[in-house]
């Protein structure tokens, strides 16, 4: 890339950095003011991390010398790096950047990206490396220093995108003041602008009311319903139908339509088209009277009474399944009980950003520790909404990288593109979770990591075993997925007996599931031609080196697979035709319900 010309003015672009700052800086008090108006600052600490920031002021306030000493050090690494910007700039040497990874030729480019790496290394040491500490209290902070560093993150996007470096320097950074300011009114028309009685809506209660209207609007009937989940079939659009049905299985903490968002990033109107019969389950909100309900019983009165369901509505005795995240590790483990029951009804199954070996899990274990647990536990056991809000603020946090700062912010700096509405209803619309259910995924898998050891957790009284799943599996992950890192999801390969398609997409947890063919942003993917077996042995680095880079979107490489999977071709089948007749219209009642407290 050659270099870009300097800004056309260089006091306007200083001016409008600083502008850039001060908003940034609003949207971090005012999220901080959010939460401490919600109780979770403070007095009310679900996520249990109030105590680790207090332990770590407290020693912090006897170090004076140390914060002073940090400020010091922040200041010579960014005069040192303007310096070398300017003497590079004007052709007085090449000399190296305080912190040498950029890896990039252009000044600019290299500029900003020095400048974030300077700030967020300078946020994480002056949290970290204080003796004394638990590993796990140094473990939850970094966890929230990361965030808040990404927070503030626009160096970061600038350097990933040398485009819009050049806009930014000829617009004198009116670009960045403009998108940063259309995400900031964004944020508070989103809040305010719906209202009901004169109220604004609580972003849960908005995102009820545009289910089916702005989500949720593919046509599908509900064909079935028990006490955990409804089941939608959405009939193919196609003249002729796949012979074998294909059942999704979104995470049990959020609700389906992330498989069905808009109609131009819905998985499910997508595959329609193609000529499929899918089925999706639909999780209830639960209340207090299924507190007790768990992992197995999700498991047979959800996946497997679905798989019944189907059977019954479209007489086919093979499926494929789809499972999302939580909802792909809740697959993987109905796969081995399946095997363990000489159940052959699943022919191939698809796992989007799922981990099933946890020795390495990624940002959740930050909450996985028994104080987590405990503050749950009590909170539930006592009846509090906060027990639930706990746990959607904790996925939430977890979600905030790919949602809004590397989504959100990426949307502003470009100064045009508008908020993503439909992410935002979805992320906003969390149902609640049965105690037992938590505490079993957060302690048996999580914690002890017991679902990759043969016999080492049992479903409705049924010991099972991973290794004994021989069906194909194609295993999907993403780049920069710091919930389900992408080596975490490929350590699958060498657990499954059956072969498996590995593929890589890039962008994060959502962003790299989300990327259908016509999205100009779609990226591309990599994967092998040929499929992994567990006796391959192949290891993450391995697999890299002889993977193939493919541009667009991984999508249409996953239907090419799922129609080898899926059979001849039938007559397409209308929801309700069968023995299972229509209940009510998707996305049905189960989404848009709230449980009685």
């Amino acid at each position: 890339m050659a270099d870009p010309k300097p800004p056309a003015d260089p006091a306007a672009l200083a001016g409008n950095l600083v502008r850039v700052a001060g908003h940034s800086h609003r949207m971090v008090s005012d999220f901080l003011h959010r939460q401490a108006a919600q109780g979770w600052l403070g007095g009310g600490d679900p996520l249990a991390v109030g105590g680790a920031f207090l332990e770590l002021t407290a020693r912090l306030m006897t170090e004076p010398q140390r914060i002073v000493a940090a400020q010091l050090s922040l200041w010579r690494d960014h005069m040192a790096l303007w310096g070398s910007t300017t003497r590079r700039f004007w052709g007085y040497g090449q000399e190296e950047a305080p912190a040498p990874d950029s890896g990039e030729d252009d000044r600019i480019v290299d500029f900003f990206k020095q400048s974030y790496l300077l700030t967020a290394r300078w946020v994480q040491r002056t949290f970290a490396g204080h003796e004394g500490l638990d590993p796990a209290l140094i473990k939850k902070i970094d966890f929230y220093t990361r965030q808040f560093a990404d927070m503030t993150a626009t160096g970061q996007l600038l350097s990933e995108n040398p485009e819009m470096v050049h806009a930014t320097l000829r617009s004198s950074g009116e670009n960045l003041v403009a998108g940063l300011g259309h995400l900031l009114g964004q944020l508070e028309r989103v809040t305010s602008a719906f209202t009901a009685r004169g109220a604004p809506l609580a972003p849960k209660r908005l995102a009820a009311s545009r289910i089916g209207v702005d989500v949720a609007t593919t046509p599908g009937k509900v064909v079935f319903q028990n006490a955990l989940m409804q089941l939608i079939q959405y009939a193919p659009t196609t003249k002729r139908a796949r012979a074998r049905p294909l059942l999704m299985v979104a995470p049990w903490l959020t609700k389906f339509y992330i498989f069905d968002l808009r109609p131009e990033n819905s998985l499910i109107r997508w595959i329609v088209e193609r000529g499929y019969t899918v089925f999706a389950v639909s999780w209830v909100n639960p209340d207090g009277v299924l507190a007790d309900r768990g992992f197995d019983d999700y498991v047979t009165d959800g996946i497997v009474a679905a798989l019944d369901a189907i059977e019954d509505a479209t007489g086919a005795k093979g499926v494929t399944v789809l499972g999302y995240g939580l909802g792909g590790t809740m697959t993987a483990a109905a796969l081995g009980y399946l095997a363990a029951v000489g159940d052959k009804r699943v022919k191939a199954a698809t796992l989007l950003s799922t981990v099933t070996d946890f020795s390495e899990a990624g940002a959740l274990s930050v909450f996985a520790d028994e104080e987590h647990l405990g503050q749950i536990e009590k909170l539930m056991r006592d009846g509090s909404p906060d027990a639930r809000k706990g746990m959607t603020a904790t996925f939430n946090l977890l979600r905030a990288n790919d949602l809004i700062w590397s989504t959100v912010l990426e949307q502003y700096v470009a100064g045009a593109r508008p908020f993503p509405f439909d992410l935002f209803l979805w992320n906003a619309d969390a149902t609640r979770l049965p105690r037992a259910l938590h505490r079993f995924y957060l302690e048996r898998l999580y914690r002890e990591n017991l679902l990759v050891k043969p016999d080492g957790i049992s479903l409705s009284g049924v010991p099972i075993d991973l290794t004994e799943v021989d069906v194909p599996i194609y295993l999907q992950a993403s780049r920069d997925d710091h919930i389900a890192p992408w080596r975490t999801v490929f350590a699958a390969t060498e657990l499954f007996g059956g072969p498996t398609r590995f593929v890589l997409a890039g962008s994060g947890h959502h962003g790299g599931v989300l990327v259908p063919p016509d999205d100009d942003a779609a990226g591309g993917y990599a994967t092998t031609d040929e499929p992994i077996r567990r006796e391959d042995e192949l290891g993450p680095a391995e697999w890299q080196k002889r993977a193939v880079w493919h541009a667009g979107s991984w999508w249409p490489d996953w239907e090419r697979w799922l129609a080898a999977q899926s059979g001849g071709w039938v007559k397409p089948r209308r929801p309700g035709a069968g023995r299972l007749k229509a209940i009510e219209d998707a996305p049905g009642s189960y989404v848009r319900a709230e449980a009685a407290e």
